[in-house]
């Protein structure tokens, strides 16, 4: 069987067949196990850097009578022979494929088979009746290999299985037998990513020994929660993005086992039930996305300390995580969520909540909770001054809440995310949050924040500032270049090549996330960004106080794509320096008193999908390019000495008026929306928005696109 292969002898560490020699036992060899008798019963042959092979000719590992347990998992190939050439190509992954399941014939007494990312999809005989010559298996792992046939009867007569994971197989896509609750041994059931369909069996849920299940994503799969007897091993239970639907039983509280919780975006409806109060070992709870209503009821949540090391340490096994976002929740917060002592995520984020924020919230997790988001709720009063020092995302945007902004947010050392907006908070611009030094969103709008944004002494340097909100203030005076200057995030550009797309999200451990979430106003347009990447990069100060000219440093804001300046009392010509901004994509200088020319450069904004410089006392002719003279003559009106397309005489004879109210802001969610901005002015900016608001389909179809986009511009 060795024989059969060429490894990667540059490899680390280095492939463990490429170390077997016949002057040894070969029940010293790494990767394999033998029992008393010397007879080899576990073979691990996982992510070997294999260059040339097939197992075709490897029959030797298939005449293992005695093998109980297989691994040939994330076994990959880096090059093939070509056909005029025997070397291999490097750069190339392939994986490890078996094109023939009647091999696994002879493997009669294997009780474990790990086949992770292994290509079965060359089968000569279907996979669920090449299993069933394995009368003895208890563990199936085939994650991720190409399946093409679905779940069918030969699994049935497995009745030794426990656990079967076949994530991340779309070619699976069927129904849910309901042999599988016939499964008495079951412990474990992953078919998350499978496409599967139809209504889901109940009957599985109230196998006594399960103990997983992962059905996420797969939108088309129905069901609902049955009863559940006290007797349930249920741990760990993954609903997410399904078609369940229904109300949560009031029974879930028999589930005493329960850890993890897992139902955002499905369907289920009426209010949460109160027994949930008895499961004492949950850790991650989310119920975002639902229609659940009526007020949260009382619940327990304790942090469970587990023993995760040999040496008998205890450690927290897992972080705390509570979601309940996007229902219809009402009442108060109760205060006996202030029992989790060990909350690092509370998410309530998007209900109809009121009442004030309990003070015991925040004391009581000061030293673990790293996300608050409370946004668009009804929540009034002020927010308590003692804020955890390790905060790092921080959204109560969207309610009634008044006073000031707490001062103790000086510890926050490690604050990422700052939304405050949408509120009634009366204070000056947070100089102190100077040693937040990651700080890279920034949302004060629609508050009443007065002064300058200026800091005494200039000691604010938030490089990372990506995006920055002050809209609709009572802010004024000039814009200091100082503190503009310190943003270097603006003014650094992203290369085209190789460069690394990452999203703002706060890890919760265990390769969970919680993404960042984002509302911003264009053009009257209420836009809900999924995720913040780092190439969206955003400065909106309109309808404030700001006077006097407009720095000509903001012209090295190289990878800015929104700029919006509008409403406020800025004066001088637009700086030349604008021609810089290559990325800008909507840029909004309307209703100011500036004047001059409108600058030839900005002709080279290749990709300027919005322009909106009306209502100021710019003066010549606009400049001619395709760009400039894209845009509706509306972008320029108001302007009383401007002329030249795509302004047409009767415009530019029309005396100046008031500046027309702003539509009425309509909502919708559109997942990364950022990269609208990024089609250019080829589709336009209103032609990709507004069709993305109320169809699925073309939202399935925008989400390819955004890939494609990024892919081919970023080369990510």
């Amino acid at each position: 069987m060795k024989n059969s292969f060429i490894f990667d002898v540059d490899s680390t560490p280095p492939a463990k067949m490429s170390q077997w020699s016949e002057s040894t036992d070969c029940c010293d060899w790494n990767g394999v196990d033998c029992d008393e008798a010397g007879h080899v019963i576990g073979l691990d042959l996982s992510a070997e850097p294999i260059l040339i092979g097939s197992l075709e000719n490897a029959s030797g590992l298939f005449s293992l009578q005695y093998l109980q347990s297989l691994n040939l998992g994330f076994t990959l190939f880096y090059g093939f022979p070509m056909p005029s050439s025997r070397e291999p190509i490097s750069g190339f992954s392939w994986r490890l494929e078996i094109p023939n399941f009647n091999f696994f014939q002879n493997l009669t007494e294997l009780r474990e088979l790990y086949l992770d990312n292994v290509d079965l999809s060359g089968r000569r005989t279907e996979w669920c009746k090449a299993m069933s010559f394995l009368p003895n298996l208890q563990v199936l792992n085939l994650s991720n290999c190409l399946l093409s046939d679905p779940i069918n009867h030969h699994l049935a007569n497995l009745l030794s299985l426990s656990v079967i994971r076949l994530r991340d197989n779309h070619a699976v896509s069927c129904q849910v037998p309901e042999f599988v609750a016939n499964l008495l041994n079951l412990t474990t059931l992953d078919l998350s990513q499978c496409d599967l369909h139809g209504k889901f069996p109940e009957k599985v849920l109230q196998v006594p020994t399960l103990e997983t299940l992962d059905l996420s994503y797969n939108s088309l799969l129905q069901g609902s929660l049955p009863h559940f007897p006290k007797n349930s091993s249920l741990r760990n239970l993954n609903l997410k993005n399904t078609s369940f639907s229904g109300k949560l039983p009031d029974s879930i509280g028999n589930l005493e086992n329960l850890a993890s919780v897992d139902v955002s975006s499905c369907n289920f409806t009426r209010p949460i039930p109160t027994s949930m109060a008895n499961l004492t070992q949950l850790f991650h709870l989310d119920f975002s996305s639902n229609h659940f209503s009526d007020p949260i009821p009382t619940l327990r949540l304790y942090m469970s300390r587990n023993l995760n090391y040999l040496n008998l340490s205890r450690r927290l096994c897992e972080t705390a995580f509570f979601s309940a976002a996007n229902n219809s929740l009402t009442g108060i917060i109760p205060e006996s969520v202030c029992k989790a002592n060990y909350f690092q995520v509370l998410d309530l984020s998007n209900n109809d909540m009121s009442g004030t924020i309990p003070t015991c919230l925040i004391t009581n997790s000061s030293r673990t909770l790293g996300v608050l988001n409370l946004a668009r709720n009804h929540l009034n009063g002020t927010l308590s001054d003692t804020v955890p020092g390790g905060l790092q995302i921080l959204d109560i945007n969207g309610n009634q809440l008044e006073g000031m902004v707490p001062k103790s947010l000086v510890n926050c050392n490690m604050l990422q995310v700052f939304n405050i907006g949408n509120n009634q908070i009366s204070d000056k611009f947070p100089c102190w949050l100077k040693n937040a030094s990651g700080l890279q969103v920034l949302v004060l709008r629609s508050n009443k924040f007065s002064g300058n944004i200026s800091c005494p002494r200039n000691n604010v340097s938030w490089t990372q500032l990506q995006i920055v909100y002050l809209a609709s203030n009572n802010f004024s005076g000039r814009l200091s270049q100082k503190w503009l200057l310190t943003l270097e995030e603006m003014m650094d550009a992203k290369p085209e090549c190789g460069f690394e797309l990452k999203h703002l999200r706060y890890a919760t451990g265990s390769s969970r996330f919680y993404e960042v979430t984002l509302s911003l106003t264009i053009k009257g347009l209420e836009i809900m960004l999924q995720k913040i990447p780092n190439i969206f990069t955003s400065i909106d100060l309109s309808r404030n106080n700001f006077e006097e000219q407009i720095p000509e440093e903001m012209g090295r804001f190289v990878s800015l794509y929104a700029l919006n300046l509008s409403h406020n009392a800025l004066t001088g010509s637009i700086p030349s320096s604008f021609g810089n901004l290559k990325h800008i994509e909507s840029l909004d200088l309307s209703t100011n008193n500036l004047s001059g020319k409108i600058p030839a450069q900005l002709a080279s904004l290749n990709f300027l999908s919005v322009l909106n410089l009306s209502y100021n006392n710019l003066v010549g002719k606009i400049p001619t390019s395709t760009q400039l003279q894209s845009f509706s003559p509306t972008s320029y009106e108001g302007n009383k000495g401007l002329y030249g397309p795509p302004l047409t005489n009767e415009s530019q004879a029309r005396p100046p008026e008031l500046p027309p109210s702003l539509p009425p802001a309509s909502s919708g969610v559109i997942d990364w929306f950022f990269i609208a901005m990024s089609i250019g002015f080829a589709v336009g900016f209103g032609a990709v928005v507004s069709p993305l608001m109320f169809s699925v389909q073309v939202n399935k179809w925008y989400n390819d696109l955004i890939y494609k986009f990024i892919y081919r511009r970023f080369r990510v």
